[in-house]
C-alpha cells in the first residue's frame, strides 16, 4: 500500500519534534537544515512557532518553484507511458546537480594528479547504476505526486513568510538548473528580518552531496554556531579541524604562503635568538603586540606557524567590518572573511579581550589597526599607535605575558604610487570614491583616510620574518627594535629571494622549512 501525505501533515510531524525538542532544552537553539523540498518544511514550521529559538539551513530552497525548469515536467510525465518513464531518473540527474563535484566527494586534495583522476573516474562510473535503479524505487505516480508536493509546499511557505522570525542561512548554487537558487536567496534575504546568504558557483542543485562544501565550516564562518539566543566569539568558538586547517591554509592563503615564505625568530628566557617559536610560552594568556605591515598579509603566515609549530590556536583580534560591516564578500560567497572567523578571529572590543585574556587564550592584537595596515607613502614600518594604549593595563590584570614583535617584508612588496589625496585631484575617480565611502565601509582614521596601493614586484622581497621578545613595560620601543633588527639581518639571508626559497624547497625540504639568516 502507498501512502501519500499532504505537505502540512508533515509540518505537524516536524512541529510537534520540534516542540518536544524545544520543552527539554528551553535555552538553546534549535537547528533545522532543509534541502530543496526541506527548504520549505523548516521555513513552513518556523513560520508557525515564531517563539521558538530555530536557526534556518536552507540549502536551494524550493521556495522558488513556480519559476522553476520543473514546471514543464507534469504535463510530459503524467502523459508517459509506464514503460518509459525510466527515462525520468536520467532526465532529472542532468539538472539536479554538477555530476564531477558529487563524484569528487572523498578524494583527498594532496593526491597526485593521475591518482584522483583514477579515483574520480571509480567514482563516476559508481553513480551509473544508481540512476537506473531509481526507477524501480520511484513509479510514475511517486514522481507527479511529489512534483504537486513541491507546487503546494512552495505556495503554502510563500504564503506564510512574514511570520518566519528564525535565524536564517541561505546557501544558493550558482548552477542549479533545477531552481533559480541565486535568485530565490536574494528574494529570501530582502524578505526575512533576519537572513544570510552564502553562494557558491561552481556548485549544481544538491549541494549537501557535492565536494568542497563543508557544512560545520560554513556554520562557523557565518556565526551561525551558538549555544544561547547570541552568538559568543569565544563561548562559541569551535577550534578549525585538520581538514579545515589543510583548507585554509593550502587553498584560501596558499599563495600568500608560498610568495612570503615566512621565517619565525624568538627570543629565549637568557636573551638567544633562535629560528621558530619556542621562545614564545606555551601557557596562557598570552597577548602578542606587534606591527601590522602592509594589508595585514602576515596574519595566515603568523597564525598557520603557531598551529603547525605550537599546536596553539592564536585569536586574533580584527576589525568589526570583517564580522558586520560591509568588508564581508559584497558577492555572498563564502570568502576570506568568513575563513577569518573560521580560524578564530575575535571583534575589536574591549569585552572580546577581557575574555580571551580571562580564558588564557593566545591573543594577537595590532594597536596600529587598519591606519597602519593601510599606510601612506613613505610610512613603511612605521607604527600608529594611540597615545595611551590600553591593552597594557588589562595584560597586567590578568598577568598576562606580553609578547611584542616586529615583522619586515610585505611592505617592500608594493610600492604606493598615489594615496588618497592624490586620487581625490582625478575627475570621475574621486566622485567614484565619495561614493564607495558613503555605502561601503566607515573607518574613523583621526583625520586620514585609506591608500591606494600599486604593486610593483610580487616576486622582489616578499619575505616576512618574525621576531617574538619576552616579558616588556616598553612595548613600542621592543616592537620598534625588532623591525630594526630584522632590517638588517635579512641581508645576510641566502634565501630570501622567491626563486632560491622555491628551488631549495623542491629539492631538500618544503617552503616552510627553508632556513633563513643565522640570528
Amino acid at each position: 500500500m502507498v501512502f501519500f501525505m499532504h505537505f502540512e501533515g508533515l509540518v505537524k510531524l516536524v512541529e510537534e519534534a520540534i516542540r518536544l525538542e524545544h520543552a527539554s532544552c528551553l535555552n538553546t537553539p534549535i537547528y533545522l537544515v532543509g534541502d530543496s523540498f526541506g527548504g520549505c518544511l523548516a521555513l513552513a514550521v518556523a513560520a508557525r512557532n515564531p517563539t521558538i529559538d530555530l536557526v534556518l539551513i536552507l540549502a536551494n530552497p524550493a521556495t522558488s518553484f513556480g519559476r522553476s525548469q520543473l514546471q514543464p515536467l507534469f504535463p510530459i510525465l503524467e502523459a508517459f507511458p509506464d514503460g518509459l518513464h525510466v527515462t525520468i531518473p536520467y532526465l532529472l540527474s542532468l539538472v539536479m546537480g554538477e555530476p564531477v563535484k558529487m563524484a569528487t566527494v572523498g578524494i583527498e586534495g594532496r593526491l597526485s594528479p593521475m591518482q584522483k583522476i583514477e579515483q574520480l573516474s571509480g567514482n563516476l562510473t559508481a553513480l551509473l547504476p544508481l540512476l537506473s535503479g531509481m526507477a524501480n524505487i520511484i513509479p510514475k505516480e511517486t514522481l507527479v505526486w511529489k512534483l504537486k508536493l513541491l507546487k503546494t509546499a512552495s505556495a503554502y511557505t510563500n504564503s506564510r513568510l512574514h511570520a518566519v522570525k528564525a535565524e536564517v542561512l541561505v546557501l544558493a548554487s550558482d548552477k542549479d538548473n533545477m531552481l533559480p537558487s541565486r535568485d530565490e536567496a536574494q528574494r529570501l534575504m530582502n524578505s526575512l528580518p533576519n537572513c544570510k546568504v552564502r553562494r557558491f558557483k561552481d556548485n549544481g542543485h544538491t549541494l549537501l552531496l557535492e565536494d568542497s562544501l563543508n557544512l560545520l565550516t560554513i556554520i562557523k564562518g557565518t556565526c551561525k554556531y551558538r549555544h544561547s539566543k547570541k552568538h559568543d566569539f569565544i563561548a562559541d568558538f569551535v577550534p578549525p579541524s585538520m581538514s579545515e586547517f589543510k583548507y585554509a591554509f593550502d587553498e584560501v592563503a596558499g599563495y600568500i604562503r608560498f610568495a612570503s615564505g615566512s621565517a619565525m625568530f624568538s627570543t629565549m628566557e637568557d636573551g638567544k635568538i633562535v629560528q621558530g617559536l619556542a621562545g614564545v610560552p606555551n601557557e596562557g594568556p598570552v597577548l602578542l603586540v606587534g606591527y601590522h605591515m602592509l594589508m595585514g598579509l602576515e596574519l595566515s603566515c603568523l597564525i598557520e606557524a603557531f598551529l603547525r609549530e605550537k599546536k596553539i590556536m592564536v585569536r586574533g583580534i580584527a576589525h568589526p567590518e570583517l564580522f558586520w560591516g560591509k568588508l564581508q564578500s559584497s558577492s555572498n560567497e563564502f570568502a576570506f572573511s568568513d575563513w577569518v572567523k573560521v580560524m578564530g578571529a575575535l571583534p575589536v572590543t574591549a569585552n572580546y579581550l577581557f575574555k580571551a585574556l580571562s580564558t588564557k587564550s593566545h591573543v594577537l592584537l595590532y594597536p596600529g589597526g587598519a591606519r597602519e595596515a593601510l599606510h601612506y607613502k613613505g610610512e613603511e614600518y612605521k607604527l600608529f599607535w594611540p597615545e595611551q594604549p590600553e591593552f597594557v593595563r588589562m595584560a597586567a590584570r590578568f598577568g598576562a605575558t606580553i609578547v611584542p614583535f616586529g615583522t619586515v617584508g610585505e611592505d617592500d612588496i608594493a610600492e604606493l604610487v598615489l594615496d588618497y589625496n592624490d586620487w581625490m585631484k582625478i575627475p570621475v575617480i574621486n566622485e567614484r570614491i565619495k561614493e564607495s565611502i558613503r555605502d561601503g565601509i566607515r573607518i574613523r582614521w583621526r583625520g586620514r583616510k585609506p591608500t591606494a596601493l600599486y604593486p610593483r614586484d610580487v616576486t622582489k622581497d616578499p619575505r616576512t620574518v618574525l621576531l617574538s621578545v619576552r616579558k616588556t613595560d616598553k612595548v613600542k620601543s621592543e616592537v620598534e627594535q625588532c623591525i630594526d633588527y630584522l632590517l638588517k639581518k635579512r641581508e645576510e639571508d641566502p634565501y630570501r629571494s622567491i626563486i632560491d626559497r622555491t628551488i631549495y624547497g623542491a629539492l631538500y625540504s618544503s617552503v616552510d622549512q627553508v632556513p633563513a639568516f643565522k640570528p
